[in-house]
């Protein structure tokens, strides 16, 4: 089954679905020419916007690429907890002269819109985040002949998935930048996650999908070392967050690096989910206090976070990034992508040599 992920790719390299803008078609594109998986992120776009960079990636390259969707969330949280939460923030709306977002937006994201053009007009992948889709759902991609990969956490999300009809899995550590994609957020559970070697292994003795390991890559040697533990391909988000092709923030991508932001935290100051971000004066601020409640912090906070990039404040911005952050290159897509393969091939090879000494 592996075949029909490793098939598509002449490197075990996927770049990351990154919503919020830093996975433009031109990034995508870029990683496909040069051997890997590009991915667009439909999250937070509309559905004629995400057909419009389905069209660009085709104008730029005829490789293999992928296309993120966000599952609908249902709107279960304490509406006074939001409330609460709105309050603490109107500090920060007086700071950069911009309103709070209307909490009540809806959470579908337009999932079932953009279901139904990419059942219409079928490109080689379809990845989801924050859950399962149904097999009805999951069937009508194979038979467009769409690989589906469903994003996991754990063990049983993984089981959960292989039942439901699911291609591939995408396994998530919680090293990785960005959102956790559990497909239910517990408040109880707290800001935890189980790390990537571990959850790899335990999702190889649960299933028999091809996995596809994320969380905090950076380097070759890493990818070789998700390999060796299971997977058949490794995606890397922060890793590619500072190549020009990528439409992160300039803030974001010299933050990767910047002496001043050294760790990174889960959060849901943001966006009420759990999200790996450098920490930063807003995570310092909020993050303790921020509600189990998406998308409804997210559309509350999406015009502070705005202004704030606007007015050149990363203190202000959402950062997202894995715990590798440091390692960051900044060097086109295609560049990183051959650099990418050529530490992998040689991790490998010095992995060899000292099995046979």
């Amino acid at each position: 089954m592996s075949l029909a992920l490793t098939g598509l790719c002449r490197y075990p390299i996927v770049q990351a679905p990154m919503a919020g803008g830093a996975s433009r078609p031109e990034l995508a594109a870029a990683v496909g020419e040069a051997g890997g998986i590009g991915f667009l992120a439909a999250g937070y776009k509309t559905a004629d916007g995400m057909y419009n960079e389905v069209k660009q990636v085709r104008r730029e390259t005829g490789r293999p690429f992928g296309v993120n969707l966000f599952m609908p969330q249902p709107l279960v949280a304490d509406p006074s907890a939001v409330e609460v939460y709105r309050h603490q923030l109107a500090g920060e709306a007086t700071w950069y002269e911009t309103p709070l977002g209307d909490p009540d937006a809806g959470g579908d994201d337009g999932y079932e819109a953009k279901v139904a053009i990419l059942l219409e007009d079928p490109v080689p992948l379809v990845s989801f985040t924050f859950g399962c889709p149904t097999r009805e759902v999951l069937d009508a991609f194979a038979a467009a002949g769409t690989l589906t990969v469903v994003t996991v956490t754990s063990a049983q999300e993984a089981r959960n998935a292989q039942w439901a009809g699911a291609g591939a899995l995408c396994v998530q550590g919680t090293e990785a930048g960005g959102h956790q994609s559990t497909h239910r957020d517990d408040p109880q559970a707290g800001l935890t996650g189980t790390g990537l070697l571990a959850l790899v292994a335990e999702v190889r003795a649960s299933v028999s999908l091809p996995v596809i390991a994320a969380g905090g890559l950076m380097l070759g040697s890493q990818i070789t070392a998700v390999l060796a533990a299971g997977a058949d391909a490794a995606q890397l988000g922060t890793a590619f967050l500072p190549c020009p092709e990528s439409g992160a923030h300039p803030l974001h991508k010299q933050a990767l690096t910047n002496p001043l932001f050294v760790t990174t935290t889960l959060t849901r100051a943001f966006s009420g989910r759990p999200a790996r971000a450098l920490v930063n004066r807003f995570v310092r601020e909020h993050g303790p206090y921020a509600p189990a409640a998406y998308p409804q912090v997210h559309q509350m906070t999406s015009g502070l976070r705005k202004a704030a990039a606007k007015a050149g404040d990363a203190q202000g911005m959402a950062l997202w990034a894995g715990q590798g952050h440091r390692l960051a290159r900044e060097l086109p897509a295609g560049e990183l992508v051959g650099l990418l393969a050529a530490e992998t091939e040689a991790a490998r090879a010095a992995v060899s040599v000292r099995s046979a000494q």
